[in-house]
């Protein structure tokens, strides 16, 4: 006779760690890992805050997601201590050899007078829309909501803008603000996406606003029909929590810069050529900003815009969607960003590239955090064209 599910149960609990309720209450949180173990309809019962919820049909294949094997404490924990049993033992076979199983489960903890909280759940049909951002433990319920109450603003509804307002409205940003002053001409519709033949000649910001409300109802549209200039960066960029720079040209990216360091708010960076493509993550507060990287502009003549050097269609659509996945990471607070490296790329080579760089102490416009650059507006040789310069 073969062995019972409670014979398999006792086995694991033989070879595994458990842990009482007390002895994780005495436990710092930042120094474990927790795994709530059990399935979506248990949830509402409460959890133990800071848990990580993997149910245990997909435990196994979704746990390095959340962490690769460690040192570092892992408690797994279900309703009552057995599924965690299980777990623990699993777990300990892939390597994760300080894995714990939480004992009696959540029933104990709470009745040990354990913190938790119940969940926070979206409606229904949001549950049902961003379903499969969900189901990522680094994303899960909580990252979903941080990304439906997030501000992002992209400067340029064009090659780049276009992917990225798509694929960061789909993921629900909840508002996304749009600044372009330019009409939608056919010979933009080889590579942006947002527009579409019915709306040549109508302003990209309205072509794209309705696209992004066809596609995603949750996205509150922010439309700024205008040029980026010295006299509005500073209002139209305050209020953001990250930028994306889907400008075509060199004077509004040093603009771009200059604001958001003087506002202390990220910018995705991004810029394509011909078959080639950039993208970085300038954040004021951790590392290096766009003239760290690029102290002056290439000379008119070596950097010709997409009219004059042409550009494949599908470049942009890459460039703006790894900007969107950047800006999504550093909204939900996960993986590894760019800051400090610049991901280059090309596009008949499919060869990918990642080049290293630091903050310049003498850089003019970061150089010195307690002096931000004043705000002004550039020509094409990034000279300042003002002479009383605006501050904020």
């Amino acid at each position: 006779m073969g062995a019972s599910y409670m014979d398999l149960v006792a086995e694991a609990r033989s070879r595994i760690r458990e842990i009482s309720a007390d002895q994780l209450a005495a436990l710092d949180p930042s120094q474990i890992i927790l795994i709530d173990v059990r399935e979506d309809p248990e949830l509402e019962q409460g959890k133990i805050p800071g848990a990580y919820h993997i149910p245990r049909g997909v435990l196994e294949g979704s746990i390095h997601m959340v962490s690769p094997p460690t040192d570092q404490p892992l408690v797994i924990y279900c309703a009552s201590g057995i599924r965690s049993a299980l777990a623990a033992s699993t777990l300990q076979t892939m390597g994760y050899s300080t894995a714990f199983s939480l004992a009696g489960g959540f029933q104990e903890w709470k009745a040990r007078g354990g913190p938790w909280e119940l969940p926070s759940r979206l409606p229904d049909d949001q549950m049902k829309r961003y379903d499969r951002h969900i189901r990522l433990p680094e994303i899960g319920e909580a990252g979903q909501r941080k990304l439906l109450e997030s501000r992002v603003l992209i400067v340029g509804a064009g090659g780049l803008g276009s992917p990225a307002a798509l694929y960061l409205s789909a993921a629900g940003v909840g508002t996304l603000g749009l600044v372009d002053h330019d009409s939608v001409d056919i010979s933009n519709l080889q590579r942006q996406v947002l527009h579409s033949t019915r709306t040549v000649g109508n302003p990209k910001v309205e072509s794209a606003r309705d696209t992004i409300r066809a596609l995603n109802p949750d996205v509150s549209v922010e439309t700024l029909d205008l040029r980026l200039s010295a006299s509005n960066a500073l209002d139209i960029l305050d209020g953001y929590d990250i930028i994306i720079d889907g400008a075509d040209n060199f004077p509004t990216r040093y603009l771009i810069n200059d604001a958001s360091i003087n506002l202390r708010v990220p910018v995705v960076h991004g810029s394509v050529f011909r078959f080639e493509g950039q993208v970085s993550l300038f954040d004021p507060l951790e590392g290096p900003c766009y003239r760290c990287l690029f102290p002056e502009p290439p000379a008119p003549e070596l950097a010709p815009n997409c009219e004059e050097a042409g550009v494949l269609g599908v470049l942009p659509g890459v460039v703006g969607t790894l900007q969107a996945a950047e800006a999504i990471k550093w909204l939900v607070g996960v993986g590894e960003g760019l800051t400090g490296r610049l991901l280059t790329l090309d596009v008949l080579s499919q060869r990918f590239r990642i080049l290293r760089f630091s903050r310049n102490p003498g850089c003019p416009s970061c150089g010195d955090p307690e002096a931000p650059p004043p705000i002004v507006d550039y020509d094409q040789s990034c000279r300042a064209l003002i002479s009383a310069p605006r501050s904020r």
